[in-house]
This record gives structure tokens, sequence and C-alpha cells, in this order.
């Protein structure tokens, strides 16, 4: 079963949510109207946005309070995305290319730093100075994730801690973020709100961490990009971080971006292999059922609702996925 199939009742609602993005994301100059317009039409699950509607259905919401936190939540991810694809000089984003491919670095940063300023905008709309402050905090831990990324590159010494604390920033802290502001707007009881949120931040590090796994197990076509990338572009991530343990790989690895940041498609491939016979692969899912369990757990003190249903279907398929 696909993803989508688990909250197919959403349809209209993210339908409404996709017209509001396109709408929201119009400019008047030219150039920043044409590659927001590529970023969004580019696709993506709008998992946040997804998260947000889910969270909301615990209690009774207006409807325009999460639609305008959705659409706040899904822009901040666009702009990290594009932020992102600067910092890894990335060509290609879902098998398309990217903002900056398209166009140049600058206007892609403009591009990002325009969306960020429109889901800042937009949330205004709603009359909640906690769920601005949330919002906020939020924002600045993401821009602090990002200068993080960048500061381990081709760094092969890093401990799990380092790891899961710039996966938390880079994905687990919107998708956290996107429950509990689903919940604040639909005034769910504060005791309610933080078991929602941890069930986000449990998932968003489950997720990204098998992400992480399948840059290594997937095929480019199914990735929409190299398979590997990640290493590639010198993030060291779950799976790396559990070879690395093993010191004739550490020593490869060390030995085969000595010269330069780049690599050969074989040595890549060597790489992979070696990454995926010495049980880093295992592992690394080992530790994504750890944070699905506990997300499972948080769940269970929800009130029992076809939200709740449906974020356990999400968890189970999340800890399924493949590709």
């Amino acid at each position: 079963m696909k993803l989508g199939k688990s909250y197919s009742y959403l349809k209209q609602d993210l339908e409404k949510i996709e017209k509001t993005l396109d709408d929201t994301i119009q400019a008047d100059h030219q150039i920043l109207h044409d590659a927001s317009t590529h970023l969004l039409k580019a696709g993506g699950k709008r998992i946040r946005p997804v998260f947000v509607l889910l969270s909301s259905q615990f209690n009774h919401a207006d409807w325009d309070c999460v639609q305008t936190v959705a659409v706040s939540l899904e822009l901040i991810h666009m702009a990290t995305l594009v932020h992102d694809d600067v910092i890894d000089n990335a060509a290609l984003r879902r098998g398309k290319p990217t903002v900056k491919q398209q166009y140049d670095n600058r206007v892609a940063m403009y591009t990002g730093d325009y969306m960020l300023a429109l889901a800042l905008e937009n949330i205004t709309n709603i009359d909640n100075p906690i769920i601005h402050q949330t919002l906020s905090d939020a924002l600045v831990e993401v821009c602090i994730g990002e200068i993080e990324q960048m500061k381990y590159k081709y760094i092969w010494d890093q401990n799990l801690r380092t790891y899961l604390r710039r996966i938390k920033r880079k994905t687990a802290l919107l998708i956290a973020t996107s429950c509990k502001l689903g919940a604040l707007v639909s005034g769910l009881a504060s005791k309610h709100v933080n078991k929602i949120y941890q069930y986000g931040y449990y998932i968003g590090m489950s997720y990204q961490i098998i992400d992480d796994i399948l840059d290594f197990t997937s095929n480019a076509e199914e990735l929409g990009k190299p398979a590997g990338n990640d290493l590639r572009q010198g993030n060291v991530t779950l799976p790396v971080l559990f070879a690395l343990q093993n010191a004739d790989f550490k020593t490869k690895l060390e030995k085969t971006f000595a010269d330069s940041k780049t690599t050969r498609i074989e040595d890549m491939d060597e790489l992979i292999s070696d990454i995926k016979k010495l049980g880093a692969i295992q592992a690394s899912y080992r530790i994504s059922d750890l944070y699905l369990k506990k997300a499972l757990q948080a769940l269970s003190g929800l009130p029992d609702t076809k939200a709740k249903k449906t974020l356990r279907n999400i968890a189970n398929y999340i800890g399924k996925r493949r590709f």
C-alpha cells in the first residue's frame, strides 16, 4: 500500500491547500514567480500538511486556521529544499532540475528566502502568539541545522549524537511542529498537544533515517538522483556512521575522498557495497524501529479517532518503506 492511500480521505482538503500554496507563491517579479512555481510543480508528498490536517482532527478546528498553518509549514519545507540544493550543489530533485540548476545559486537562495518570508507573513493571519512563537522557534532551529550540515561535511569522525541532532533539525522538528500546530489550532488539551508533538518528532526521526538508508539501497530512478548522493556530497548519515566503525572501511573512505571531494561512479559503488556487507543498513533500520515504537507509544495517550488510526497506519507504513 502506498503512503497516500492511508489518508486518501484527505484528498479534497489537500487539493485546497495545494491551490492556496499556488496562489500564495505568486510574485510580481517574474524570476521569483517562475522559480517558486518551478519548485511547487516539482511535487512532493506534502507530508507536513497531512500531519497538520490529521492533528487538527482530534478536536473541532477552524478550516481557515488549519489551512494557514499547513501552507506556512509547507512553504518553510520548500525553502529548506532550495537552500539544501545550493549547499549540496544538487542538480536534480525528484528527477527534475533543481531551482539552482535551472537558474543559479543566487536566484535559488533568494527564492528560498522569499518562501520563508511568505510563510511568516501567512501565519500572521492567525491571532495566536503561541503559534507564532512555536513556528519562529522551529525556524531558528532549522536554520541552525542547515549551518550544522555544512559544518560537518566531509568530517568522518562524528558520533551518533551529532547525527541525531542534525536530523532532528533537518526533518523531525518541522514534522513535530506540524503536528503541534495542527493540535493547537483545534484547541486540543495541552497534555494531548504534547503527545502529538512527541509522535511527530519520533516519526520525523524515523522518516529521515529511512531516507538515509534508501540513499544506498534504492536506484537512481526511484530516488530521482544518483544512489549514494548524500555520501558523495560529504554528508555522514547513519549507515555511514555504522560502517565507519570498521577500520578498513574508514581507511578506504578517507582515501577515496583524500584528493578530491568528488568520486568516480565505480568508487561510490564499491563504498555502497561495503556499507551493505558490513551490516550498516540493518543496524540503521533497528534505530529507525526504536523511534517508530516510541511514536506508537505516544499515540496511545491520544483519544481514539479516525485521525489516530491514520497516524498509526502512517507509522506502520514508514517502518516498511523501502523506496
